[in-house]
């Protein structure tokens, strides 16, 4: 198939990228608002044109180990859930992201606690971007603002996920993973035989052969010293990630005196919220995190210097304005707006929080 550009949403788009980008499988578990994912996939039948496996698994927690299984194998394999089905699969992460292991995951969020609503929220950032589960990890995580980008990211999070042998995440708001836009997917890329895995995952477990032994794959270490080791390994790669895997958008931001920070959906109510504020005058721009790990840390800071004030919008009580806040180090006063439970708000909201927050 060559580049198609069609209208779907955005959950559509990102099951579409993943046949045609060659994933080799796919095990999930529908749940509100991800759950076209699955069922697009199902509707497409890729076990019949590119030999992707897609299957239904009786649990979140039977599909992040069917996950883990692929990826020992050094298979392109991925997962996708919402909020409480990723908390299931918590326990799974921290095993894939301890045995060094490439995949992609995907969380569409909705609103929580608890089984909490269907409705769109980004209340999820704690528990991805810090790392939900057990132990010193991380997870790259992508933040997409767009149908587009949600095919996209499916490409750029497979290619993080091997370059650095580390799970990829694509955590996208309910909005972005309902909503229809226009959407160029790309082209069909064949799937790796077994002998190019072999030949670009010599660490993979794909079966013991007359000259070649099988590999062990386990986060399992016993003498404390030798997970001592593994873990400053582990930091050591985190730091590599940190320096060279930062995406971040700024806009209208070289002349701002205030800067909005929003990710996801919020980003783009901002972007009309800033258009607000320019009419009316007030020098607003906005920096969008592509990458919610590694964050833009270092380009907040540096804005932080020329600015009167800084206002993070999500759909939730709080959460990315922590980073926000460690980045700027109290050089400038950093202000939360948000709405919560499913709540999305509007431009005007916006507008008039920035007023409020920052330039009394």
């Amino acid at each position: 198939m060559n580049k198609d550009t069609v209208l779907m949403k955005g959950n559509e788009a990102l099951a579409h990228a993943a046949i045609r980008y060659g994933a080799d499988g796919y095990f999930g578990y529908p749940i509100t608002p991800q759950s076209e994912i699955l069922e697009t996939l199902a509707v497409e039948k890729p076990w019949e044109t590119t030999g992707m496996v897609v299957l239904q698994a009786e649990s979140e927690v039977a599909s992040i180990n069917m996950v883990y299984g692929g990826a020992g194998a050094g298979k392109m394999v991925l997962t996708s859930s919402s909020s409480p089905g990723v908390s299931l699969m918590q326990e799974g992460i921290s095993y894939i992201a301890g045995a060094e292991l490439p995949c992609l995951l995907v969380n569409v969020m909705r609103g929580g606690p608890g089984l909490g609503t269907i409705q769109p929220s980004q209340s999820d950032y704690f528990q991805t971007v810090k790392g939900g589960g057990h132990g010193d990890y991380r997870v790259i995580t992508l933040a997409p603002s767009s149908v587009q980008e949600m095919a996209d990211f499916v490409g750029l999070g497979f290619e993080l996920a091997f370059k650095y042998r580390n799970p990829a995440l694509i955590l996208a708001d309910g909005i972005i993973g309902q909503m229809m836009e226009k959407v160029v997917l790309p082209a069909q890329r064949p799937r790796r035989t077994d002998e190019e895995v072999i030949a670009q995952c010599p660490w993979a477990t794909t079966g013991k052969t007359a000259d070649r032994a099988s590999n062990t794959i386990t986060s399992l270490e016993l003498m404390p010293d030798e997970m001592e080791q593994n873990n400053i390994r582990f930091q050591k790669k985190y730091r590599e990630i940190e320096a060279n895997e930062v995406r971040y958008e700024a806009t209208n931001c070289e002349d701002a005196e205030y800067i909005m920070v929003a990710f996801g959906s919020c980003a783009r109510i901002s972007q009309k919220a800033m258009d607000i504020a320019r009419k009316a005058g007030i020098k607003v721009g906005i920096i969008r995190p592509i990458t919610l790990w590694p964050f833009p840390t270092a380009i907040i800071a540096e804005y932080a210097t020329k600015l009167k004030g800084i206002l993070t919008v999500e759909m939730n009580a709080g959460q990315m304005v922590e980073d926000v806040r460690l980045a700027v180090n109290g050089k400038v006063k950093v202000e939360h707006f948000g709405r919560l439970g499913g709540i999305v708000p509007d431009p005007d909201e916006v507008y008039e929080a920035l007023k409020a927050k920052l330039m009394k």
